[in-house]
């Protein structure tokens, strides 16, 4: 079995690396999450959360950030390699681990396929 831990290697940490993935402008959306993406010249995929006070309170807040979390690290070998994803919720209601999973891997395969193009 793979080592799914969500380690530091993972992660979007630089504001530059949000500020790359913002200026590029390639994005995907759905009812649940909108996710800019950008290349990053690795061979797996990172992940950057930005959940604003629009979603609800701190306790809120962080519920989603460890609900898209969980479901990066679980969906991490099903996602593409080499990319950045900014995630942003969308709507208030507190979602279900495995929509978000299946929204997380469906979007991500979009930003793919447009940074392809």
């Amino acid at each position: 079995m793979s080592d799914q831990r969500f380690l530091p290697q993972y992660r979007l940490r630089r504001p530059a690396d949000y500020r790359r993935a913002y200026r590029r402008r390639c994005t995907a959306a759905d009812s649940r999450l909108l996710i800019y993406g950008c290349p990053n010249g690795l061979d797996h995929p990172r992940l950057g959360l930005s959940v604003g006070r629009k979603v609800g309170k701190a306790t809120v807040r962080n519920r989603w950030k460890r609900l898209l979390r969980e479901a990066f690290r679980l969906t991490r070998p099903r996602l593409p390699p080499g990319i950045d994803l900014v995630v942003i919720p969308r709507g208030t209601e507190e979602p279900e681990l495995q929509a978000l999973m299946d929204s997380l891997c469906r979007l991500a395969e979009k930003v793919n396929r447009k940074l392809s193009l």
